[in-house]
């Protein structure tokens, strides 16, 4: 399996020659690096007017690896070829490397560069990628990978002192500014070939395992790159390879997710919460999106207002903010009356509320981030549970309170920094037996729990909240606003049947729309169009499969399919929510004709687009279930593509979409009606509307 690597971009407040100077410096060998052994120019070419300068070495490095590994492989030295071109015109130094050692047992290639700061042509960027493939290696291969990201991540962190260390020493020397290349700038001197080993001359005979280049990080134009130093400032201290996650992860989103990707902190939470695999990070991440846009999760702070009960009766609130800087949430749960708002309420709005505070949480967590100057991604909750008696154990709150684990647990992971249970009655095992298997194991491991006046003394609430801040009701001098609670009076509860009609409003009240597409039968959208110059647009997620997604025009309006229990084309309806228009006696060219080309979605994509209407009439938005394409007669199909193709096609796909005709002219002027293509969550969908906008005729965007 192939391993790849991103770092983020390194950024030097310094001219470009002045840090190429600096970065000769490293050769042939450098101090800084003591496994850099030795380098040996084996090539060597500069352009007639100087401007480019093209060098090859072949450098050695005594790589920190066991005694044994070293005799099974029969090496000392490890060894590796880079080539830099330097092209002082265009300021970039590019650097690629690759192994020259057991090439056809481990494959290790890394691309550098160093470029111009983009807003400041006085900084420098540094850039670096790497992949690694291990076919074999004597049945190390674990062990292997495991030693060549020790040194790939060690390069990293070591890449940015040297160059600072060498930009000292030229300023030490008197060297504070390199002049530029120009067509009449006096030619440089030659370089000539060195070979300055300062161990033994490696043995040409003997093979090189893995080649570890000398590190750096440059900049990049594209959203795809992260500055180091805005990680440190806004995410944190990240290893190398946690950086090369959340860096990699991104570009995957910008890819498939175009303009609504989550901010970097909250990819970063996901990446936590599974321990940096990718995979699986990306799996829940997905899901998650999904959630957030089907019920509109990212609007919830503007459109939810808690009902009056809620707010005389729901015991939490907000209470200034720990010894960390992490907002304070307390939450009086003794005291509340969870059967009375559960039987006032119901068991959906309970949830939004605890929905819209999570969200509340993620915003005050960038609030203090600027604030204190440091990263703070996530609060701190106290739980007061004095009161707390076995009415609180009632069945449905209890499923109440299932429910709400469940859906927190899945889309606001690593979010909760410390939960502080205090004065923990006799009947809390029981409550924590019942909820506990539902909590993650990491979340699990931040509970601390005091029973009794236990918080009071060393090592209790003091430690992790200022004195000055402790609430009122637990000893403080600090007044908290939080409501006491009480019980709910019964004339505020709901019959079963109101409950039931609440919770279906509550999570239907979205502008997008879910559909199956089934092998030969596809969902269609039927739009009329009166004005030709009229926009249609369309935003969709493919949650399941793989689906072909086409636009068609007619001038005359297909039947509307039959409430029957046969489709609109004699065929059994496969689920309620699959609608199919165009019959099956139409011909493609007469009847009706394709304005778009097909365009094929991928399972986890994020599809926006618009079209520009030619003629008035009506038009079909169609999904369409994407076919496996057939084996050739002439060759047996391999066992994996049958697998594949059999698992794809015992699957239905499922499209979330939504769509809406636009005035061209309103199209252009603003793009505040199109809500579909904004996430609270996005910081690209400026530069999408803004390409969206520029289209003159039509657009098919993924």
């Amino acid at each position: 399996m192939v391993q790849k690597y991103q770092s983020p971009v390194r950024v030097y407040k310094y001219p470009f020659e002045l840090v190429m100077a600096a970065y000769e410096r490293r050769f042939p060998t450098c101090h800084l690096i003591p496994m850099f052994v030795a380098s040996d120019v084996v090539d060597e070419e500069t352009s007639e007017d100087r401007s480019t300068h093209r060098i090859e070495r072949r450098c050695a490095l005594d790589v920190d690896a066991p005694r044994l590994l070293k005799r099974i492989a029969g090496v000392d030295y490890v060894y590796f070829i880079q080539k830099n071109t330097l092209n002082r015109k265009e300021r970039t130094l590019h650097i690629e490397s690759h192994n020259e050692t057991f090439s056809n047992r481990v494959i290790i290639h890394e691309i550098c560069c160093y470029s111009v700061h983009p807003e400041n042509e006085d900084w420098t960027c540094f850039e670096q990628s790497a992949s690694l493939d291990i076919k074999s290696f004597f049945g190390f291969e674990s062990t292997v990978e495991k030693i060549a990201m020790k040194q790939y991540a060690s390069s990293i962190k070591k890449g940015k002192e040297i160059i600072e260390y060498y930009l000292k020493e030229l300023e030490d020397e008197g060297i504070t500014q390199v002049p530029r290349w120009s067509p009449t700038s006096l030619p440089l001197p030659p370089t000539r070939p060195t070979s300055l080993f300062t161990s033994p001359p490696p043995d040409p005979k003997v093979p090189v395992t893995a080649v570890v280049p000398i590190p750096l990080m440059t900049d990049a134009t594209d959203d795809n790159k992260l500055d180091a130093d805005y990680i440190k400032r806004y995410l944190g201290d990240l290893t190398p390879m946690q950086e090369s996650c959340l860096i990699r992860l991104r570009k995957w989103l910008q890819e498939t997710h175009k303009g609504k990707i989550p901010k970097d902190e909250h990819i970063l939470r996901f990446l936590r919460a599974r321990d940096f695999n990718m995979d699986k990070a990306r799996e829940i991440l997905c899901q998650s999106l999904t959630w957030r846009k089907q019920h509109q999760v990212d609007y919830l702070l503007e459109t939810w207002s808690s009902p009056q009960v809620l707010q005389d009766y729901y015991t939490g609130g907000w209470h200034h903010h720990d010894r960390d800087g992490r907002p304070l949430y307390v939450l009086r749960l003794g005291q509340m009356d969870t059967k009375g708002l559960v039987r006032a309420l119901g068991e959906e709005s309970l949830l939004r509320h605890v929905l819209s505070i999570n969200e509340e949480g993620l915003r005050r967590c960038e609030e203090n981030t600027k604030v204190f100057g440091r990263p703070i991604s996530c609060w701190t909750c106290l739980v007061d549970l004095e009161g707390l008696n076995m009415r609180h154990l009632w069945r449905p709150g209890v499923k109440a309170l299932l429910r709400i684990i469940e859906v927190v647990e899945a889309n606001y992971p690593e979010t909760l920094g410390r939960l502080l249970i205090l004065r923990a009655p006799r009947v809390f095992p029981v409550l924590w037996t019942l909820v506990s298997p539902f909590i993650d194991e990491n979340t699990r491991k931040k509970f601390l729990i005091y029973a009794g006046n236990d918080y009071q003394g060393p090592g209790g609430l003091v430690d992790y909240i200022d004195k000055e801040i402790i609430p009122d009701f637990l000893g403080g001098e600090c007044m908290c606003e939080v409501p006491e609670g009480g019980l709910v009076p019964k004339s505020m509860y709901r019959t079963a049947e109101e409950l039931e009609n609440e919770d279906v409003r509550l999570w239907t009240e979205t502008i997008y729309q879910s559909a199956s597409i089934f092998k030969g039968a596809p969902h269609e959208l039927l739009i009329e169009i009166i004005d030709a110059s009229s926009v249609i647009t369309w935003d969709f997620d493919v949650c399941k499969g793989d689906v072909v997604f086409n636009i068609y025009h007619s001038k005359r309006a297909p039947q509307p399919p039959r409430k029957d229990p046969l489709g609109a084309h004699g065929i059994t309806s496969p689920g309620g929510n699959n609608v199919q228009l165009i019959d099956k006696s139409w011909t493609l060219g007469q009847d009706y004709s394709m304005v778009e080309s097909p365009l094929t979605c991928k399972e986890g994509e994020s599809v926006q687009g618009s079209h520009i209407t030619r003629w008035p009439g009506f038009y079909i938005l169609q999904w369409k279930f994407h076919n496996m394409p057939a084996c050739s007669a002439t060759n047996l199909p391999r066992v994996d593509d049958v697998l594949a193709t059999l698992q794809v096609s015992s699957h239905k796909c499922k499209v979330m979409y939504y769509t809406e005709v636009l005035g061209s002219e309103d199209f252009r002027g603003s793009m505040t009606s199109l809500e579909s293509s904004h996430s609270g969550f996005s910081q690209l969908s400026a530069a999408t509307t803004s390409s969206n906008q520029s289209q003159s005729s039509s657009m098919i965007s993924r």
